[in-house]
C-alpha cells in the first residue's frame, strides 16, 4: 500500500515537473511573440508631418506642415509638451501638460503654454482627440460636437 502510494506521489511529481516546463516553453514563445509583435506606444519624440481635413467623416484635403510651419510632440510615460516654429514670424507657441490615452482616445490637459496658449488653457485645458496609433506614426483626429471628424494631425516618430 505505501509502495502504491509513493509511486503514485512520483507519477504526480514527474507529470507536473513534464507540464511546468512545457508551460515554461509557452511562456518563452508567448513572451518572443509580444517582443516581436509589441504594442506602440507615444512616448517618444514626433514631428507633424501634415493635416487631413474632413467633410462627411471622409478626407477632402490633405497638406504638409513643412512649407507653413514645424511642430515637436515629445511624449514620456505620462507628460506631454510641444513646440511649433511658424516659419513667418518668432510668434512663441508650445504646451505642456499631462496626456493619459483611453478607449482610443488621447486626452491631454495642459498646465501651461506659450502667451497664446495660456489663453486658450484658461477657457479650455483638456483636448481630445481619436487616436490612430502606429508604431512609427500617428493621427490625433478632431470630432465635432455632433461626433463628425473635423481635422486630424498626422505625425512621424523621429526618435
Amino acid at each position: 500500500m505505501k509502495f502504491l502510494i509513493h509511486s503514485l506521489l512520483l507519477v504526480f511529481l514527474v507529470v507536473s515537473c513534464t507540464g511546468n516546463k512545457q508551460g515554461s516553453n509557452a511562456d518563452n514563445s508567448l513572451t518572443e511573440n509580444v517582443l516581436v509583435n509589441k504594442v506602440p506606444t507615444l512616448k517618444g519624440t514626433w514631428e507633424l508631418r501634415g493635416f487631413y481635413n474632413y467633410r462627411d467623416n471622409k478626407i477632402v484635403d490633405s497638406f504638409s506642415n513643412n512649407t507653413i510651419s514645424r511642430q515637436i510632440k515629445m511624449f514620456t510615460d505620462s507628460k506631454v509638451m510641444w513646440c511649433k516654429l511658424i516659419k513667418q514670424d518668432s510668434t512663441e507657441f508650445f504646451g505642456y501638460g499631462k496626456y493619459k490615452i483611453e478607449d482610443g482616445q488621447l486626452v491631454e490637459v495642459l498646465d501651461f503654454g506659450s502667451n497664446f496658449m495660456n489663453q486658450v488653457i484658461s477657457e479650455r485645458k483638456e483636448f481630445k482627440f481619436h487616436l490612430q496609433l502606429r508604431e512609427d506614426s500617428f493621427e490625433q483626429i478632431e470630432f465635432d460636437e455632433d461626433g463628425n471628424k473635423v481635422y486630424s494631425e498626422n505625425y512621424i516618430r523621429i526618435e
